[in-house]
């Protein structure tokens, strides 16, 4: 898994890039493995109920992180970066996730798209905007694959996660953050299919 760039984590272990954790594991390996169980045990219970704000973002993060950290679902408080690319500064998640998740409010959650073409587009343009944000320390991109079947589901489609292309997914998510959306809405469209 790749590694975030931080400094002076106060949420790493002293001298290490491995979180603090709830079971004490030292060990970047050992700990994705325990991340990666634990959020599939998690998936099997109901997701939290919410209007799809930012407040229901931070309440489906803490579901599927709260076996693993104990700041799960709390915004980041330190800079990070990944693969060069800073992140938005701490001091304006709040601000920038609050204007973000308002305009998806006003687009009606996307509810109100036309059809699989339009959702795929206005989807990639919010979880673009969404990992600009980055709002978590860690769990980022599976909280935003979540979220993303929870739009979906409220637009009245369905993710088909068969279709997913992990490496794919992940590249378009990285042109996304360098301002193409094109791989990103067609890797969207096709999970819909």
């Amino acid at each position: 898994m790749s590694r975030y760039d931080a400094i002076e984590d106060p949420l790493c272990f002293p001298g290490t890039q491995v979180l603090r954790n709830k079971a004490d594991l030292r060990d970047q390996d050992e700990l994705d493995e325990f991340e990666q169980l634990m959020f599939h045990s998690r998936a099997e219970e109901d997701l939290p109920d919410g209007d799809l704000n930012f407040s229901h973002y931070c309440a489906v993060h803490r579901h599927f992180f709260q076996d693993v950290y104990s700041w799960a679902g709390q915004v980041r408080t330190i800079r990070t970066s990944k693969g060069g690319s800073m992140f938005c500064y701490p001091e304006h998640i709040e601000t920038e996730a609050t204007k973000l998740f308002s305009k998806l409010a006003r687009k009606g959650c996307l509810a109100e798209v036309g059809d699989e073409d339009e959702f795929a587009t206005e989807a990639a343009w919010f979880l673009s905007e969404l990992n600009a944000i980055h709002p978590f320390r860690e769990g980022n991109g599976r909280s935003q694959l979540v979220y993303l079947t929870m739009l979906a589901r409220n637009a009245g489609y369905e993710l088909h996660e068969d279709n997913l292309q992990p490496d794919a997914f992940l590249q378009a998510m990285i042109d996304s953050f360098n301002g193409t959306l094109d791989p990103l809405r067609t890797q969207i469209r096709s999970l819909l299919d």
